[in-house]
């Protein structure tokens, strides 16, 4: 099946039953090292998850690890432009769960991103970003620790699927012909737009489909939450594009409101309820009025529009959801893009979950990195329903390279990812103690270290590594 690649002679694949993994007690799961510091950050994020397993597990449970390549790295072993050879594909197909370092974005041939490749190849769907703060790390915020909040974000639509033409292409040239002539006079509402004539352009697809899945893992996800933490946020433009982000948030609701009836309460519904509970004899324009404030300057039509959703909330769930009973479900709310990026600064502790599409996505999981730390400690997760890779979130530093001083918590805290995805808590609760530790006893690296009051002796990669590990306790 490998052309120069050899699975290991020990372990057992990762199978998955209804998109979730069923797992070996000794798995073989494929490693990227990574292109320029990879070098440095795997061995060390390689030796913390063995020694949490081996020490969580006392031998019963062990990992096999399989290398494989992509990137740079492959390009030396299988030829030019070989940044994803067929090999590492078979691997991560066959044993369905992986890890990797950072990669290089091809420049002058070959694809145009290598982990956008594998999110679309293996249509790993949801881009799952923890943003959490170990106390003692660095941050430019007086209280970054009131942010504990995860991004779910959709990974293989909205302007990332790469459908674009360039200006002045034919296609291109072709396409803004028929819109300005065609498609646009014939949508009342365009009125009289028109796109320039050198202009670029790109497609923005959001599907119903792929919207929906993401909320699903989403809200599943807030269930294996405390309580005060089950909330879902959706996160949209939707104001300005209606009938993608827009679709985005209602296709969202309608999955709440379905398939988790009984597990969710919507915050509008939270509202209704909350006024009933409060007044049992308030009329439905009374309850309208409390929970929307513009109530009264509203036309006749939609007054009657929110009366008449009081009157379908309390008649439908009120039973289930009344007297407080509400309360103990998942909240799901929706904010606007540019909003919540004031909000996670501004008020962090209000938000658990924000599913949001790709391109707000990224930008949003790095602005949260930032608060707590930046993101050498921002781990990430690439998941679909039959295959799932971890992966560092920053780039790959090439000038650090070879000099074990780079940090290498985002890797570290990728692979604590995986093992939670793996359901090996005990060893995931472990390497987090150690980190924790490790950092509030300053024992960091360089880009930590400059920036500690006062600043400190920085370890090196490999001594950090070496930290964790003794904290483990």
């Amino acid at each position: 099946m490998y052309n120069k690649i050899t699975p290991p002679t020990t372990g057992e694949k990762i199978t998955f039953k209804n998109g979730e993994p069923v797992v070996p007690d000794n798995p073989i799961i494929p490693f990227i090292r990574g292109d320029g510091t990879g070098i440095d950050i795997w061995p060390a994020t390689e030796k913390v998850l063995d020694a949490a397993v081996a020490k969580a597990y006392q031998g019963k449970r062990k990992i096999s690890w399989f290398k494989v390549y992509a990137g740079d790295e492959a390009c030396d072993l299988y030829g030019t432009y070989q940044y994803l050879p067929e090999d590492t594909l078979t691997a991560i197909k066959e044993y369905g769960v992986a890890i990797k370092g950072p990669l290089t974005t091809p420049v002058g041939g070959g694809i145009r991103s290598l982990n956008v490749a594998l999110r679309q190849i293996f249509d790993l769907y949801a881009c799952v970003r923890p943003c959490r703060y170990y106390a003692g790390t660095p941050s430019p915020h007086k209280n970054p620790e009131k942010l504990d909040v995860i991004v779910y974000r959709e990974n293989t639509e909205d302007i990332y699927l790469g459908i674009e033409w360039k200006q002045g292409s034919e296609i291109g040239d072709r396409l803004i012909s028929i819109l300005n002539k065609e498609l646009i006079p014939a949508t009342p509402e365009h009125g009289k737009k028109q796109i320039p004539l050198d202009a670029g352009i790109g497609i923005k697809p959001i599907s119903k489909t792929g919207s929906q899945r993401l909320v699903r893992r989403a809200i599943k996800h807030a269930l294996t939450l405390p309580k005060d933490k089950q909330q879902v946020t959706l996160v949209h433009k939707g104001n300005i594009m209606k009938y993608t982000e827009g679709a985005f948030r209602d296709w969202g609701y309608e999955l709440a409101t379905s398939e988790f009836r009984q597990e969710t309460v919507t915050e509008r519904e939270s509202w209704i309820l909350s006024n009933k509970e409060k007044n049992p004899n308030i009329s439905l324009e009374d309850n309208a009025r409390q929970f929307d404030p513009g109530f009264d300057a509203l036309t006749p039509e939609k007054k009657a529009q929110i009366v008449k959703e009081v009157e379908t909330v309390l008649n439908s769930i009120w039973e289930t959801h009344g007297n407080g009973k509400w309360k103990e479900k998942v909240l799901v709310n929706d904010r606007i893009a540019d909003s919540i990026f004031q909000q996670i600064q501004t008020r962090p502790d209000e938000y658990s979950i924000l599913a949001t599409m790709n391109l707000n996505g990224d930008y949003l999981s790095d602005a949260a990195a930032a608060i707590v730390g930046g993101l050498g400690m921002g781990p990430g997760a690439n998941i679909g329903d039959a295959c799932a890779v971890f992966e560092a979130t920053h780039g790959t530093a090439p000038k650090h390279a070879g000099l074990d001083r780079i940090n290498p918590g985002s890797v570290i805290l990728s692979g604590v990812m995986m093992l939670e995805y793996l359901g090996w808590q005990e060893a995931a609760d472990l390497i987090k103690k150690g980190l924790s530790d490790a950092i509030a006893n300053s024992q960091v690296t360089y880009d930590l270290a400059r920036l500690l009051e006062p600043p400190v002796e920085p370890l090196k990669c490999s001594e950090f590594a070496d930290a964790i590990i003794k904290h483990f306790g």
